[in-house]
């Protein structure tokens, strides 16, 4: 395999650099700003898991609900489901914990990627003979719809017998251009993960291999906001341009003019929409670790409708008048909300 940086990477347009730039701008403000809680921290972390776990798998076919998901870990039976949906929920919800808690540990390797695979499929009974290992027969990539029917093969993968071949060489170039630093780190990634793709290495759990894979990467390169927001779920709400880039960029790959741009878009794209849920985050944070229980729950409620008099605010957010009063002054100072309207018709809504 030629080098896949320099076929695909040297001549990238202007907007995917610009994007780069602005992800890293929103990185640079959750580093200088994120002096957050860590009981607020842990539970963003435990909804983030359930959130990832349920989405993942559900790209994949599985049926699982978030609240399915969350109850099945917290040890709750949930009968109607499949039993390999609710080994593969168990499995993904593990193995990514293991990420978030770990990452800085954990060496990007083939050896790395193997066990995430072993780890994933643990509880999968019928996966048992295959799992940690490369696929030893050819294998092809479905789209799937919301039944979890295929609607189709998306391209044809890495024949079985080029598998190991093109892994190493996949795993060593990839961690060549981390340690040349010549392309940026989220272009690497990029990269790596649309080849991980077409080679589609394992029998099973290739994509979920992949978002896991994601996390880890994003974490070893300082993105440390990623257990707060899930990447898992943006990919989730925006599957059919996941498939579509995937499929277009990948056609491209082993021809002479290898083109992996739409699936670049599509990926920083993702990147930064989840670099600025973790900025409003912060924000959000920050008001809840300045206002008291009643302040809080006058902010709630103005987050929840387009406008509100004093009295509406007061009978809703189940707080004394007079405090309501003292709320809003706060959080007009704050600029998190503005005034509308004079005397007795003023009203306010959030900024």
């Amino acid at each position: 395999m030629s080098n896949p940086f320099t076929q695909r990477l040297a001549n990238l347009p202007p907007e995917i650099w610009s994007k780069v730039i602005q992800i890293d701008e929103l990185k640079g403000r959750w580093d200088s700003g994120a002096k957050l809680n860590p009981v607020v921290l842990g539970r963003l972390k435990k909804y983030v898991l359930v959130t990832s776990t349920g989405a993942s798998t559900r790209i994949e076919g599985a049926k699982l609900s978030d609240e399915d998901v969350e109850r099945l870990m917290r040890g709750f039976s949930v009968q109607k489901f499949a039993d390999r949906d609710k080994q593969e929920v168990k499995g993904y919800y593990d193995l990514l914990k293991s990420v978030f808690d770990a990452w800085d540990t954990i060496a990007f390797t083939e050896g790395s990627i193997k066990h995430f695979h072993k780890e994933l499929l643990k509880h999968v009974e019928k996966d048992k003979l295959h799992r940690g290992e490369y696929k030893r027969t050819e294998n092809k990539v479905h789209m799937i719809d919301e039944a979890g029917q295929s609607l189709g093969i998306l391209f044809d993968t890495t024949p079985a017998y080029l598998t190991a071949k093109e892994m190493q060489e996949l795993v060593e170039a990839t961690q060549q251009a981390f340690k040349e630093a010549k392309y940026h780190p989220l272009l690497i990634i990029g990269n790596f993960l649309v080849e991980f793709l077409l080679i589609h290495p394992f029998t099973d759990g290739n994509g979920r291999i992949s978002r896991i894979l994601t996390n880890l990467l994003f974490l070893k390169h300082g993105y440390v906001y990623v257990p707060y927001v899930s990447h898992e779920k943006l990919i989730e709400d925006n599957k059919p341009d996941y498939y579509v880039a995937l499929r277009k960029s990948q056609k491209s790959m082993r021809t002479n003019k290898p083109d992996i741009t739409l699936w670049l878009e599509f990926f920083l794209s993702v990147v930064y929409t989840q670099a600025k849920a973790a900025i409003e985050l912060l924000s959000a944070e920050n008001i809840e670790k300045i206002l008291s229980p009643k302040q809080l729950a006058v902010w709630a409620y103005l987050q929840k409708v387009q406008e509100a008099s004093p009295g509406e605010i007061a009978k809703h957010a189940k707080v004394a008048r007079p405090t309501v009063n003292q709320v809003l002054d706060k959080l007009l100072r704050l600029k998190k909300i503005e005034r509308i309207g004079l005397g007795r018709t003023t009203r306010y809504r959030k900024i």
